[in-house]
């Protein structure tokens, strides 16, 4: 007889674009938002059974718009 794995903890800050969502041994998932940017996410998910992710509670910036050069 199994029993059922307890639910982890998840972190979503609100001050952070990205998170990293990790799974672990039993199917449990844990996600953390503390990266400021996709490369800090991807070098700690590096060798990891994990995934980078945009925080869905931050408002996103629009992007900038791209003007042609002057003649």
């Amino acid at each position: 007889m199994s029993a059922p794995t307890p639910a982890s903890a998840q972190r979503f800050n609100g001050n952070y674009p990205v998170c990293l969502q990790r799974w672990e041994w039993g199917g449990a998932t844990y996600i953390s938002c503390q990266f400021s940017s996709w490369e800090e996410c991807r070098a700690t998910a590096a060798g990891l059974p994990a995934m980078c992710l945009l925080n869905p509670y931050v408002q996103q910036r629009p992007p900038e718009p791209v003007r042609a050069p002057r003649r």
